[in-house]
């Protein structure tokens, strides 16, 4: 057991803090929360002197396997590198706070199961497996030379998606990436940055293939979360009952407001196209995507206001490639352009809780919850920068009542 003292708590629902709280943790969750001194004569004592405490943080939209800008290249490394590589990204989230992700598309279970049973450290993942892309969509790296798909056994950026054409073909992927543990289904309806050869604003996979995905998910009591930019791929998905859009930075009014109205969820990766704008050339970025990227920027802020004005809950992810990770906690200060740090906060916890349908159990620091929390050296509420800096700023961090780092001592 272990007694936190002192402490200053952030109250991602209500966006302030509650001085001179104790905090108990037993086991992997939290004990008791309470603005006065709680007992506990096994515990052990980290006094935090009033710093703030905050839940861990989530990051609804990563790739632990892309370890390339160019995905390309992944065709050539085999999984064994690409699982090694994936445990030094992984790494670095939990280094930066992020106790939990959302890995949408590549990650199986296996890597998930390493990091539960402690053979890789990393924050807890949520998967969707392979991603679903039709062909010539989002999710299709072949070469226009290429006329056969290669296994994923075999080539690294096979392992990001699967192709599926129609009806059947997607009923048998969705309930085969179930099967292998998906906690939930990944579909490209739109085209994509990182994809060669398809229209950044194409309309992917027709309502009977989308509608077939989220009824089966639906069947094991999960969810489709969708890859789209365009307003007509939103909306489109959205209607077929898609819980969460990926980007969405091409979104209008109208579209925000049904999103609102179907209690879908948006999650924007600002930073991911930030980050390929400074760095991508350096890393190998193609230029077709490279030209993608120029109009997405430019969107991305006006979709954050869009959403917000329209009711839409907002969640938070990053979705940055390979070398480009380094830049995850850069989120915070671009979305700073646009909304409140309470209201990042509160994204980056208690909404993306919801969205991965773990509200209560994620996302809080409150009886009952994961024991995932976070020591800061100041108030995020007034600078969010400190969430910055690949975690410089956070003196402990624990994960299930574990503690991945402690400077502060027993």
């Amino acid at each position: 057991m272990f007694l936190f003292r002192g402490c200053s708590l952030l109250d991602p629902v209500k966006g302030e803090l509650r001085e001179g709280v104790d905090i108990l943790v037993e086991g992997d969750r939290f004990k008791e929360v309470a603005d006065r001194p709680i007992k506990s004569a096994g515990a052990t004592v980290i006094d935090v002197g009033g710093r703030t405490v905050m839940p861990g943080l989530i990051d609804a939209h990563i790739h632990v396997y892309l370890s390339e800008v160019n995905l390309q290249l992944l065709d050539a490394i085999p999984l064994t590198l690409m699982a090694g590589r994936a445990a030094t990204l992984m790494r670095a989230m939990i280094d930066r706070g992020f106790t939990t992700v959302r890995d949408t598309g590549g990650a199986d279970w296996g890597i998930r199961e390493a990091v539960e049973s402690g053979h890789l450290v990393g924050p807890r993942l949520f998967i969707a497996g392979q991603g679903i892309t039709q062909t010539g969509g989002h999710g299709d790296f072949r070469l226009r030379t290429d006329a056969g798909t290669t296994c994923a056994c075999c080539s690294g950026v096979s392992l990001i998606s699967r192709i599926v054409d129609g009806v059947p073909e997607m009923l048998r992927a969705v309930r085969d990436e179930l099967r292998k543990g998906a906690d939930h289904i990944k579909l490209m309806v739109s085209g994509g940055v990182a994809s060669p050869n398809d229209p950044l604003d194409s309309l992917q996979f027709t309502v009977e293939e989308i509608r077939a995905a989220v009824g089966e998910a639906r069947s094991w009591k999960k969810y489709v979360c969708a890859h789209a930019y365009g307003a007509d791929a939103i909306a489109r998905a959205v209607e077929c009952g898609v819980r969460s859009i990926e980007h969405g930075n091409l979104i209008d009014e109208k579209t925000a407001k049904l999103m609102h109205e179907h209690g879908a969820f948006i999650v924007p990766t600002l930073v991911a196209y930030d980050a390929m704008k400074r760095r991508g050339d350096e890393f190998g970025l193609p230029a077709v995507s490279r030209e993608k990227n120029v109009r997405v920027l430019e969107a991305g802020l006006r979709s954050l206001e869009i959403c917000k004005e329209a009711g839409v809950e907002i969640g938070f992810g990053s979705d940055l490639l390979g070398q480009l990770q380094t830049d995850q906690s850069r989120e915070f200060l671009i979305r700073a352009e646009a909304l409140a740090p309470a209201e990042i906060i509160r994204s980056a916890t208690i909404v993306n809780a919801r969205l991965l349908q773990r509200e209560g159990e994620l996302g809080v620091v409150a009886p009952g919850a994961y024991a995932d929390l976070l020591v800061v050296d100041g108030n995020p509420l007034r600078d969010i920068a400190l969430l910055t800096e690949q975690g410089a700023h956070l003196p402990v961090i624990m994960k299930g009542g574990k503690f991945h780092k402690n400077t502060l001592g027993a």
